[in-house]
């Protein structure tokens, strides 16, 4: 049996951080997920998607991501039911992340700081770098070094 999700969208609202009695983290948020289709009037519709992280991931989610950020997500879907407070039985669908990927820089959309994997701090997150202090924002043109400064 196979239970595998993988999701593209944008955060609806920034993720919610909480931690259970014995400590472990705990992270919501939902995803906006455009359909790969239009409809009869020609408009995309969109799922609104509800995605759980726990322990390391959730702290780190919580930490950088913000409301408007597109992620790609892949996880398991699991579907739980309780009963509310009125005596109903309710039934939710989720996405449990076990993998959660920052697709865009922070300050496209959602005007917060952006953060990516960083070449100055490899495997971690580190803050997201200004255009003048990228070492490849020339692209192209020639770079002015000297063969003493090349460490080959």
């Amino acid at each position: 049996m196979l239970n595998r999700v993988v999701l593209i969208g944008r955060l609806t609202w920034d993720p919610e951080l909480r931690y259970t009695p014995n400590g472990v983290a705990v992270t919501s948020f939902r995803l906006a997920v455009d359909r790969p289709f239009t409809n009869q009037q020609g408009e995309r519709e969109t799922d609104f998607i509800d995605i759980v992280v726990w322990r390391q991931l959730a702290e780190t989610v919580a930490n950088y991501m913000k409301k408007g950020r597109l992620v790609a997500v892949e996880g398991r879907l699991q579907v739980r039911s309780f009963e509310n407070n009125e005596g109903r039985r309710i039934r939710v669908s989720e996405v449990v992340g076990d993998n959660v990927r920052f697709l865009d820089r922070g300050g496209d959309r959602s005007g917060g700081s952006g953060f990516n994997q960083g070449y100055d701090n490899p495997g971690g997150m580190s803050k997201d770098r200004g255009p003048s202090d990228d070492p490849f924002a020339d692209d192209g043109k020639p770079i002015d070094i000297s063969d003493d400064d090349l460490p080959f």
